[in-house]
């Protein structure tokens, strides 16, 4: 089962969960399950989300494997210009 971390402002889209166990074979997957469990992050998920597993940053690629075991930071991307 993943440990999923969410940054501050995510959390507050989750009732203030900072942590959250959760079983997902990939990230779409997880995506999904935490739209289910957490409506208001569905707009967030869809769009403004950037992932971390195990130390290794995901942008687009919501197909990727999660280890039984991952630690996954999620957070909004950092956009600049």
């Amino acid at each position: 089962m993943a440990e999923v971390n969410l940054s501050a402002a995510l959390a507050a889209l989750a009732d203030n969960e900072r942590q959250i166990q959760i079983e997902a074979k990939d990230i779409r997957e997880l995506f999904r399950k935490l739209e289910e469990r957490y409506p208001g992050l569905e707009p967030v998920l869809k769009n403004d989300v950037a992932v971390a597993i195990d130390g290794v940053i995901y942008r687009d690629n919501w197909s990727k494997e999660l280890p039984d075991d991952a630690e996954i930071f999620l957070m909004r991307r950092l956009t600049g210009g």
